[in-house]
């Protein structure tokens, strides 16, 4: 399964603060009876920390991209080609109104790019030595004005936000039917017993799961904004290249850590209800949009 790291991230946050305050007692949700849900203050312990989630998440992310792939980032160039490529990364940021993006290269021979960071201004931009080896300098160009196009849109802020509201409902639902459970399965008539840790935590990942599908759609039609974007920066036909190579490239394995997929710039089609976990459109998509643009 193929999940992005800020999702995992998330999931990972969310689960450890779950089970520390449940375990110490210190959610305070029940109503002064001990019997009944305080739904209010429930739904503001779940907004707390289901923002507090996704903004740790999103502070992590670059930290997180740079170690899950193996991030070499150019500081001094050592070559003709780096220096092009921050040179070019410069003349992008620039002419899209952003801060100058940290660049860097990952070791992968798939054709593959991301671009991640809490802030617009100080953005990671890498790209796969395979595409830096087998893309035209115009279609390398495109892919990083791609890239560009997602920091100068704020996606990443937009996707935290999502995500925030997504982790609210998830565990304001999760602890509700946790609590159901323990007073109607286990009988537990104040309190709660073990029944109900057991199962809001269960729940809290079943949810989170069906609901990373919302974060998944947000994800593919981010991709069409910076395909648009990457088009108006690099020249559509230049970005229509550079995604029709992708295509010819498809055959070959994708080994940006799956995590990660959903930063890069390609990923392999899937089929059926995985089509509701795939963080990009299909590539015959995402070109003929360009193409009648």
């Amino acid at each position: 399964m193929r999940i992005l790291l800020f999702l995992a991230t998330n999931m990972a946050v969310l689960v450890l603060l779950s089970t520390v305050f449940n375990l110490l007692g210190l959610e305070g949700i029940l109503a002064a009876n001990g019997v009944d849900l305080n739904l209010k203050s429930l739904l503001v312990f779940c907004a707390l920390f289901g923002f507090g989630g996704s903004l740790i998440s999103l502070f992590l992310s670059k930290w997180m991209a740079k170690r899950g792939t193996g991030t070499y980032i150019i500081e001094t160039p050592r070559n003709r080609e780096e220096q092009w490529l921050l040179d070019t990364v410069r003349e992008l940021a620039q002419e899209a109104g952003i801060g100058m993006p940290e660049v860097g290269i990952f070791p992968s021979q798939a054709a593959n790019a991301f671009a991640t960071g809490w802030n617009r201004n100080a953005a990671l931009l890498a790209v796969s030595a395979g595409l830096l080896q087998r893309f035209r300098p115009e279609e390398t160009r495109a892919v990083m004005a791609h890239e560009i196009g997602h920091v100068a849109n704020g996606d990443m802020v937009t996707l935290t936000l999502i995500q925030g509201v997504v982790n609210t409902f998830v565990m304001f639902l999760a602890r509700v039917i946790g609590h159901t459970v323990d007073r109607v399965i286990f009988k537990t008539e104040r309190g709660y017993g073990l029944g109900y840790y057991a199962v809001t935590i269960v729940t809290e990942l079943v949810l989170g799961f069906l609901a990373s599908m919302i974060v998944f759609w947000f994800s593919r039609w981010r991709e069409f904004r910076a395909d648009a974007a990457g088009g108006r920066l690099a020249g559509n036909r230049h970005m229509i290249a550079a995604l029709q190579r992708l295509r010819e490239e498809q055959g070959l394995p994708q080994d940006l850590p799956g995590e990660l997929t959903a930063f890069g710039i390609s990923e392999q089609l899937k089929q059926g209800i995985g089509g509701l976990l795939r963080s990009h459109p299909p590539l015959e998509d995402r070109i003929r949009a360009l193409q009648s643009a």
